[in-house]
């Protein structure tokens, strides 16, 4: 079946806010083995959503609409679309209840342009809406799948994955399996030309690949009759990229970030850890502390961002700062050192670079970043070099240094495993 996008409000092409909403959906309906063609933006125009709507419909089998499902006179998100399918609006009484109660339990007052958002179509389903006042609409006419949810992320993901996923699961008369295999240490480009043999021979399942910062994610999906009949298909596809990308993978579960990955290691080994950073001012800290459990490993943290916090807090040497500078390799591996003796952490992890936009020279310009990895006493530096604007070039900085991280215990261990010598 095939799927549309349409996105309500003229905050989002003005760009006052960012559609997370599309991105989000696109996904969700990829999982689900529907083809999306297209996706729309539209303002809070009646007559351009109205021709939208139309338009949409006559290519697509299921439109999923955000946003324009407010109280204001400028929410035309329902109307529009009840008058597209030709259907009346009528008072829903349990959503008005709803929306009294939201606002009797926050003691707010109710205005009566808020009743607006219990008016719906006829013959629709109405979606509850725990989160917020505006319901989902379901409305389904001639095969065709009419489905509106409200524009704030916290109302519409909830509502989606509670409600609005196994609906559109259930049109489906197959069962799609999707298992997302996660490679970090490995660029896109090599990536996708790693398995470009297994896309071009294709049928069922299927591999998708798909960038994020600092690693690929690689989705296999099967469609069969049954759940287990599509995981079987999944399996040696699975297995297959395994032996392609060997400990590049990180895990095959959605729910684990490379933070949890490189967590999870450090907890079955027993190891602790430190950070000191200087131009990711502690985003790799916070990276690490976002996955529950991290107590158990991270010791301590260093924002050493001058020359000198890093001779007062790691010891490191005025000379040295002089002579190599203090974005350089070795610079990183003093950090890394001098995190080890002041925090007693097994493992230390250092960043020092350029992040701009100014800053940069022509030997060292925008975007070098040095990144040292010290396990047990053994130093690795990775010399990094990023595109991109500040914010880009730091983010990127932090996915280099988890995955370096994750490389080094690995590789740690596997030669204190088959050197014969002692942890």
């Amino acid at each position: 079946m095939v799927v549309e996008l349409i996105s309500v409000g003229t905050e989002i092409l003005l760009g006052n806010i960012v559609n997370t909403n599309a991105a989000y959906l696109a996904e969700k309906c990829a999982g689900l083995g529907l083809s999306c063609y297209y996706q729309d933006v539209v303002g809070d125009n009646e007559h351009r959503l109205y021709d939208t709507i139309k338009t949409a419909l006559s290519r697509a089998d299921i439109l999923l609409l955000s946003g324009g499902l407010g109280p204001t006179q400028d929410d035309l998100t329902k109307e529009v679309a009840a008058k597209v399918l030709g259907k009346p609006l009528y008072l829903h009484e349990p959503s008005k209840a709803a929306i009294q109660e939201f606002f009797e339990k926050r003691g707010m007052e109710i205005t009566d342009n808020n009743w607006k958002q219990a008016m719906v179509p006829e013959g629709c389903t109405v979606v509850d809406n725990p989160n917020g006042t505006a319901p989902g609409i379901i409305m389904a006419e001639k095969g065709k799948h009419v489905i509106m949810m409200p524009g704030p992320p916290n109302e519409m993901i909830p509502m989606f994955e509670t409600s609005i996923m196994p609906y559109l699961s259930g049109l489906q008369s197959c069962v799609i399996f999707s298992q997302t295999v996660k490679v970090c240490g490995v660029g896109e480009s090599k990536v996708e030309t790693m398995v470009q043999d297994l896309i071009d021979q294709q049928t069922n399942p299927t591999i998708a690949t798909y960038a994020k910062t600092g690693e690929v994610h690689l989705r296999v999906t099967a469609r069969a009759e049954d759940e287990k009949a599509a995981r079987k298909l999944v399996k040696p596809m699975v297995k297959e990229l395994k032996g392609r990308f060997g400990n590049h993978i990180y895990t095959t579960d959605d729910d684990v970030t490379l933070e949890k990955a490189v967590v999870d290691l450090l907890l079955a080994n027993g190891l602790s850890i430190s950070t000191v950073e200087s131009c990711t001012g502690g985003l790799l800290a916070a990276r690490l502390i976002n996955v529950p459990g991290v107590s158990e490993v991270y010791k301590s943290g260093y924002i050493t961002y001058s020359n000198k916090a890093k001779r007062r807090l790691l010891g490191i040497k005025k000379n040295l700062l002089m002579k190599h500078g203090a974005v350089s390799e070795e610079i990183a591996r003093e950090m890394a050192k001098g995190a080890a003796l002041v925090s007693k952490a097994d493992v230390t992890v250092s960043i020092t670079g350029i992040a701009g936009p100014e800053g940069g020279t022509e030997e060292k310009p925008v975007g070098l970043v040095y990144i040292g990895c010290n396990v047990c006493g053994r130093i690795t530096v990775k010399e990094c070099h990023f595109s991109g604007n500040r914010a880009k070039i730091r983010e990127n900085t932090v996915s280099s240094a988890l995955s370096l991280m994750r490389e080094c215990i690995l590789q740690y261990y596997s030669e204190v495993t088959f050197g014969g010598k002692d942890k």
